[in-house]
Formats: structure tokens, C-alpha cells, sequence
């Protein structure tokens, strides 16, 4: 069994492992691929969320018709879809949770984990109305407000997440707390804010769970990306990567700072090692564009084929079309049907992100005095965010409104969490209106 005591000696082990790495690479700023190769091979303890499935597993068998084992199982299933990003331990954890129902319908913590799950299935109203569920029993549960939070901020009802995130931090100031208090600030355009709630997120991070470590590294490392700090950002994915090897955010979180750093070869590198040992749509999208961008046009047909398949199957899973709609738009495929697709999206939510989409979709499609209206509600909070300023970039020239054009455009093309092949479109248009 992998207990607490266990994973804080293999958090001491990877330490002194780190110390040795970092010793070898005086005046590098960042490990190289064979650096976190070795990590991985000489660190290689049970994955926290398998650890728990046994425990929870070996509790069942104990006691078949007891909700805890269930409820533990369930939460571990969760767990090992965030760690592995493969959807069909929500469909296992979705099982473990019908157990529950079966065994005692009124169970408090089971609703928590239902909300969970269909937050992770995007299903953001049917999360809300588990929480309301919950606080019929109990008000003062800070996981309940953290669903709350999570779901509004979906849905695009930001004052609702920020009343919800505020009195998560007033019940239980800790690491999830801050962390959704850092995205919250990131989303209104407060780099600075979010970073520095980020940071606190990180510090009070339960050294026994390597997992929830790592993700903290990758979603700071991630801020001070979209901030135009590379190098500090790529510090933060090793520092992940050495805690938790191979985690999979972060290694995918590597792989796009290589990239941005040019270092394409290194980011194939690990992208492929991630592809063989869990499929995954994105990691098939980057390996494409990193194919076309080095002219090696069979593989990024290839990995593209691949994506499509797999982002199907998401679509099916999740019920969003996002992703699939960014990757028909860009290089103009499928205009109708993505801009249809868009706008369904939008009817259901009306987040930023959802507003960026139709507004592109419209964009592609030439209907700009629609792009440009779909632009303004997406940029009403004011997020700073790199495919967003290169959309609202693109829109306001192509409407005619070129201080904001320059300005978002100017944005875009310093951003190294910008694809790169967006950023140089960005900067070729930002060019030609300053001439």
C-alpha cells in the first residue's frame, strides 16, 4: 500500500534527485529531455490515484455493502483520469458512485463526488444542481463552494464564481481555495494577482500528495507563461515533472514551452513518449502542427487523423465541440458547420473562452460586424489570454478598427503560450498596419 509516510519519502528521494539534476546543469535554464528520462526511470513509485484504488478496492472486499469503499473508489477513479487524462475512469467512477446511490440514496459525500464527475463531463447546470442538493444538508462545506465555483466559472456567471470562491477562502483557506481565486484573477486580467495567489496555492500544497503538487507547479507555470515569462514558467514544469515524473499536464506543459523556445525536436520528443503511453486528442493536435511546421507533411496528417477520431470520441463523452471547432477554423475546414456548432455552444454557456469561439467562427465565416459584437463580450473582463488577443487582433483589423487591432494584435505576438504559427500571422499583420 502506498500510505502518506511512503509518498513523503519518495517527495524527500526526488529532492535529492533534483538537487543532483540541477547540479550537472549549471548555466542551463531548464532540464533537458534525458534529464527527465533519467527522473522518470530512477523514480518510478505507484501512481497516487492507484494507490487508492487498491485501498478502496480492498475496503469493498471487506465490506460490500458499505458506501465508504464506493465513495473512495470513486473519488480514486477521478483522480486517475486528472492524472492519465483518460475520460473512461469517469465512466468507472460513475459506476462506483451508482453503488452508493443503490446502498444509501441520502449519502451526503456521494453528491459531492456526482458533482465532481459532471464537472468533469462538462455537464456545468446538472453540477450546480447536485450542489444545491449538497447544502440542503450542509452549508458550510468548502468542496460544495469550490463545485459552485467551478461550474459558474464555466457557465460564464463570474460574479456568481467570485461570491462562491470568496466563501471558500473564508471556510477553508488552502490550496484548492487559492488556486481558483488565481484563475479567477487571470480571467479578469490580473496577471499579477493570479501569480501571486498562484504562489500561495503552491506553498500550501499537502507535501504527501505528489499529484496535487505537480498540478500546482504546471498551473503557476502556466500564468507566468501567458505573463511572457518562459523561463520561469518551464522552471515550474520541471520543478512538476521532478516531483511527480511523467506527470501529464506537466509534461505536455514542458512540451509547449520547448516548442515556444524552438526546440521543436525536444518537444516531439515528448509529446510522442506521452502519445504511446496514453492517446490523447491534444497531444495528436500538437504533434500535427509541430509536423507542419517542420514541413514533414505525411505525420502531421497522420497525428491530425488521429486527433479527429479521438476528439470525436470526446465530443461524445463531454458534449462540447470546442476543441474540434478551433481545429476546423483555423485553417478554414468545415466553416458552416463549425460556425453552427459555436453557436449551440454558446447558447449553453457564455464564458470567455465560449464567446472567443463564435466569435472566431463568425470571423471565418465573414460576418464581421457579428465577429467584432462576439469580440467585445468576449474581451468584457478584460483576460489576457494569447489566442484571445490574436482573435480580437485579427477581428478589429479586419473591421476597420486598428488602434485596437495593434493593441491586441502587439499583445498576441509577444506571448510565447501563443501557437506559433498564430504568432507569426500576428506579427505579419501588425506589421503591414503600422506600415
Amino acid at each position: 500500500m502506498f500510505s502518506i509516510r511512503r509518498s513523503l519519502v519518495v517527495v524527500v528521494a526526488l529532492g535529492v534527485l533534483a538537487a543532483s539534476i540541477i547540479a550537472t546543469r549549471a548555466g542551463r535554464k531548464h532540464l533537458t529531455h534525458s534529464e527527465l528520462t533519467a527522473a522518470v526511470a530512477a523514480n518510478s513509485p505507484a501512481s497516487p490515484a492507484d494507490a487508492r484504488i487498491q485501498k478502496a478496492q480492498a475496503l469493498i472486499q471487506m465490506s460490500q455493502r458499505e458506501a465508504e469503499g464506493y465513495n473512495l473508489l470513486a473519488s480514486a477513479y477521478l483522480q486517475k483520469a486528472r492524472e492519465t487524462g483518460d475520460l473512461s475512469f469517469n465512466t468507472k467512477a460513475q459506476a462506483a458512485l451508482q453503488s452508493v446511490f443503490a446502498i444509501e440514496p441520502q449519502n451526503y459525500d456521494v453528491l459531492k463526488l456526482q458533482a465532481k464527475l459532471l464537472l468533469s463531463n462538462h455537464r456545468f447546470k446538472d453540477a450546480l444542481e447536485v450542489c444545491k442538493r449538497a447544502q440542503l444538508s450542509r452549508q458550510d462545506d468548502a468542496d460544495v463552494y469550490g463545485a459552485i465555483t467551478d461550474a459558474n466559472v464555466e457557465l460564464g456567471n463570474y460574479a456568481e464564481a467570485v461570491a462562491a470562491a470568496q466563501k471558500m477562502v473564508d471556510l477553508r483557506p488552502d490550496t484548492s481555495a487559492y488556486s481558483r481565486i488565481a484563475y479567477l484573477r487571470s480571467l479578469h486580467g490580473d496577471t499579477v494577482g493570479a501569480i501571486k495567489a498562484m504562489r500561495v496555492a503552491v506553498r500550501a500544497a499537502d507535501p504527501g500528495d505528489r499529484e496535487a503538487m505537480a498540478w500546482c507547479r504546471v498551473q503557476l507555470g502556466n500564468e507566468l507563461l501567458n505573463a511572457g515569462r518562459r523561463d520561469e514558467a518551464e522552471r515550474e514544469y520541471d520543478q512538476a515533472l521532478l516531483i511527480f515524473p511523467g506527470h501529464r499536464l506537466a509534461s505536455e506543459a514542458k512540451a509547449r514551452s520547448r516548442a515556444a523556445a524552438g526546440d521543436l525536436n525536444t518537444a516531439l520528443a515528448i509529446y510522442n513518449e506521452q502519445q504511446a503511453k496514453s492517446p490523447s486528442a491534444d497531444v495528436a493536435l500538437a504533434l500535427g502542427d509541430l509536423y507542419t511546421q517542420l514541413g514533414r507533411t505525411e505525420e502531421a496528417k497522420r497525428n491530425y487523423d488521429v486527433f479527429e477520431v479521438l476528439e470525436r470520441q470526446n465530443v461524445e463523452l463531454e458534449k462540447s465541440w470546442r476543441h474540434l471547432i478551433y481545429y476546423w477554423l483555423d485553417p478554414d475546414k468545415n466553416l458552416t458547420e463549425a460556425l453552427t456548432q459555436a453557436r449551440m455552444e454558446r447558447e449553453q454557456r457564455k464564458d470567455v473562452f465560449t464567446c472567443d469561439l463564435l466569435a472566431w467562427a463568425l470571423f471565418k465565416n465573414g460576418d464581421m460586424p457579428a465577429a467584432k459584437a462576439a469580440m467585445k463580450e468576449t474581451l468584457r473582463l478584460g483576460t489576457k489570454d494569447a489566442r484571445i488577443s490574436y482573435h480580437a487582433g485579427m477581428i478589429f483589423s479586419a473591421s476597420r478598427s486598428q488602434s485596437a487591432a495593434k493593441k491586441y494584435l502587439k499583445q498576441a505576438a509577444g506571448n510565447p503560450a501563443l501557437d506559433v504559427r498564430q504568432a507569426t500571422i500576428a506579427s505579419q499583420t501588425l506589421a503591414k498596419l503600422r506600415n
